[in-house]
This record gives structure tokens, sequence and C-alpha cells, in this order.
């Protein structure tokens, strides 16, 4: 009887694998947040990957999936494709920044508008000097199919989501995820990409927008131009382990690691939120108010036994057995 119910109390204590993918803008917040929720319960456990906005919407979909991190709205091809069950939770906000060389910078661009950055990519404008700077080719960085945040700058600058880009064509590359950009970028003299807020440092700077520079205070207040809200996405309702990890990423402590690694937090840092629910693993004094979604929030799925009372069941049912053996 003992080792039954020890052998069914180790089943019990493996942790409920959670698998979170896409965004690789949502995704050093995604990592993070997963390495401080992993440490402080063993119910369940998150592991995350990119591959991009698109490849974590299909994944979730397709049930490959649990959470999808999402760099834009679902869109509506995809609720034509998988039907429109999505639940999208604000995790965030970023701004696409555009951002140069630092040799181009330290030039004199500090600034451009997205009519130049557009003739840019367009190919329309093909030498710094013709803006301003230096008299050197533009070297032009743009990112893969798929991702959100060419889709963002492809609606905002280029005007059309899978505008054509012939200056990538002809003088310049493109990149997978906003680390091959800023690779890309600071590797040269000579480029212009466009990248997630939280990969901007003094390596590699931001230039203003139509007047306005990336800061969290004109992201958060939509006045910079290319701001946008970050998504942590299910399809239908989330399960207990994703719903679990989505409050923790929407409390305070997780919102305190976004902002942390680079993130401009959402309201509920400061405690403020819609659909309140506080029955969440964390810590007593950071009790986290429900994620926003743009769905209905599910209900909060009871929590099952933890590794402590396993542990306890175990312990007493074993000192029971060996009182009877003894009598």
């Amino acid at each position: 009887m003992l080792l039954i119910v020890l052998t069914s109390s180790s089943v019990a204590m493996a942790a409920t694998e959670v698998i979170v993918s896409g965004s690789t803008t949502v995704m050093p917040l995604g990592v993070a947040a997963a390495e401080a929720f992993n440490d402080q319960q063993s119910e369940y456990h998150v592991s995350v990957s990119g591959g991009g906005t698109g490849g974590g919407i299909t994944n979730v979909a397709e049930g490959r999936s649990d959470i999808a991190m999402a760099s834009r709205d679902i869109s509506a091809d995809e609720k034509s494709k998988y039907g429109d069950k999505f639940q999208e939770f604000l995790v965030g906000y970023d701004g696409l920044c555009i951002a140069v060389s630092k040799q181009v910078y330290d030039a004199g661009i500090k600034a451009l508008t997205r009519d130049q950055v557009r003739q840019i990519y367009s190919g329309e404008i093909s030498n710094w000097n013709q803006v301003g700077g230096p008299d050197r080719e533009i070297y032009i960085v743009a990112r893969e199919q798929g991702s959100g945040t060419r889709d963002t700058f492809d609606e905002v600058v280029m005007g059309q989501v899978g505008a054509e880009t012939p200056g990538v064509d002809e003088h310049g590359s493109v990149e997978t995820g906003n680390a091959g950009v800023k690779t890309a970028i600071t590797g040269s003299d000579k480029a212009i990409g466009y990248i997630g807020y939280s990969f901007i440092g003094p390596d590699l700077p931001a230039v203003s927008l139509d007047g306005v520079l990336p800061t969290p205070e004109t992201i958060k207040a939509g006045t910079y131009p290319i701001a946008r809200k970050l998504y942590m996405d299910t399809y239908g309702e989330p399960k207990p382990g994703a719903r679990a990890f989505l409050d923790f990423v929407t409390s305070p402590a997780g919102q305190s690691v976004a902002q942390a690694n680079g993130f401009i937090p959402e309201d509920l840092i400061s405690g403020q939120a819609s659909n309140a629910s506080t029955d969440v693993a964390v810590p007593a004094d950071q009790a986290p108010a429900a994620p926003e979604s743009k769905a209905q929030a599910p209900a909060q799925t009871e929590s099952q036994p933890g590794f402590e009372a396993i542990l306890a069941a175990a312990g007493f049912m074993a000192v029971s057995y060996l009182a009877m053996r003894k009598k």
C-alpha cells in the first residue's frame, strides 16, 4: 500500500507542461516571466520558443501551443481560417522603433518622417545624403514574412500589410527576429531597420519619427506613430496552466518582470485592470488582477493539490499503514 501511495504521489507531482510560442518581440518577456513563474511553483512548467506572431497563432489554433505570443491583433484571415475563438490578453506595450547604425546617427540622422522611411524602403531614397546625412548608400533591413513586427511596419509606414519593399531587395536584407535585425544594423555603418523598443540601446539608437521619439510615455499614450499593444493569445478558454501563467504575467509581479526587461508595462502594475480575478499562485502581498481580454475571461479553474499536500497525504497514509502492521 505504501509503495502504491508513493508511486501515485510521484506521478501527481510531475509538473504539467505549458507551451508558449510566437512573436520574437514578446519572447524576452515570455522567457523572463516563465523563469520567474517556474521558480515560484512546481505545479506547471512553462517553456517558451519563437517562430513569429503568425507561427504562434497557427500553433495555438492547431493545438501545438497553449499560448501564442503576438505583437499584433488576430487578423481577419486567421479568424476566417480558424474561427473566432481566440482570446487576446494584453501583456504590455511596445514601440516599433526606426533604428540606424550609430555612425549614421552620429553623422546627424536623428529624425525621419514616415514618408522618408517609406521612400527608403520603396527604393526612392537610396543614399543618406538625400535626407541630410553622409554620402553613403543606405543598407535597408526588414523582417521575415509572418512577422507581426513586419505586418505592423507595412501597415503603418508602407500603407498596407504585405507591401512591396524593393529597396530591401536592391540594397538590404531580410532578417529573422529582432535579434537578427539588431545584429545587421550594429554590424554596418550605413543601415536602417525597424525593431522592438526593448532592443534599443546605446549601440542601436532610435530616431524620432514625425517629430516624436519612442519613449515609454509616448508609446503608452499612442502619440508615437508606431505604438502597439503586445498580447498573449489562447484558442478558446485557457487551460488551467495557461490561465495560471497569464495571471502571473499580468500581475504586478509579472509586469515588474516586463519592465525590468525593457517592456512598457500595462496599468496592471499599479493594480488597475478589468475582469478582476485574484486566485493565482503568486505571493499573497502581490495578488494580481486578471488579464485584459477581448473576450470575457473564463472562470478561474480550481488549482490541483501541490507538492506539499501530496507529500503530507503520503506521509499520513504511511504512518497509518505502519500502525496497522504493529496491531
